[in-house]
């Protein structure tokens, strides 16, 4: 089993940044990669990002060149650092973690709001 929780998320302003963190617990050893996803109202779940355990990123073309993903291996943290944010930014933006045995777990989510 693995436990994930998110935190970061908030209001911000247009052009505005935020940092979200999420911290792994449990079975952390089986983790492979893991990523971010976002829900916004009446749409379906988008992939924003992900990082395997070895470092390697990858990014949806909507978020390219904003969003950066990382993570903290001793910490058993991933950040999500979003700079210059956009109004369709705003969703709630949850961490999925991927094992090696191709299960995969979500945090609950967090609300990022871009709005002036």
């Amino acid at each position: 089993q693995v436990q994930l929780v998110e935190f970061g998320g908030g209001l911000v302003q247009p052009g505005g940044s935020l940092r979200l963190s999420c911290t792994a617990s449990g079975s952390i050893f089986s983790i492979s990669a893991m990523g971010w996803y976002r829900q916004a109202p009446g749409k379906q779940r988008e992939f924003i990002a992900a990082i395997t355990s070895g470092g390697s990123t990858n990014y949806a073309d909507s978020v390219k060149g904003r969003f950066t993903i990382s993570r903290d291996n001793a910490k058993n943290t991933m950040y999500l650092q979003m700079n210059s944010l956009k109004p369709e930014d705003t969703a709630v933006y949850c961490c999925d973690a991927l094992t090696i045995g191709g299960r995969t777990y979500w945090g609950q989510g967090t609300q990022v709001t871009v709005s002036s």
